[in-house]
């Protein structure tokens, strides 16, 4: 199975959201984690969006990309375009991918919910490929 890394800012709303569409359209066929060039909190508003579909990010952890090793790593996906604040090592992993999506921290939850909506688009998309 692939092991893919999504990876943001500050590890709080997108990459968070990432995870958990990954790890449950995913099951079984990739294994999932997300980090943040820092490490924050799980945003409540990301929380909430993502229950009203189903799916439960509450008990996920903000870490810092330091935390991790890229070799552990075949997938990197940039969620904010931060792929040049990069270290190296980690855009030169078997796919590297920025999806550049819109922050929705201090948006309005409208916001929340159309950035959830391409995750789970781009997710869905990238579990095909990969599997």
């Amino acid at each position: 199975m692939k092991k893919v890394m999504f990876v943001c800012r500050r590890n709080s709303c997108r990459s968070q959201m990432a995870e958990g569409l990954a790890k449950t359209l995913g099951k079984g066929k990739i294994n999932v984690t997300s980090s943040g060039l820092e490490a924050s909190r799980v945003h409540p508003t990301a929380v909430k969006v993502m229950s009203e579909i189903g799916i439960d990010i509450s008990n996920q952890t903000s870490d810092s990309l330091s935390d991790f090793k890229a070799d552990d790593y075949d997938v990197v996906i940039s969620m904010c375009g931060c792929g040049t604040s990069l270290p190296s090592e980690w855009v030169t992993q078997e796919v590297f991918e920025d999806w550049e999506l819109d922050d929705p921290d201090g948006q309005p939850i409208e916001t929340f919910h159309r950035v959830r909506d391409e995750i789970k688009e781009q997710v869905a998309k990238l579990i095909d490929r990969l599997s």
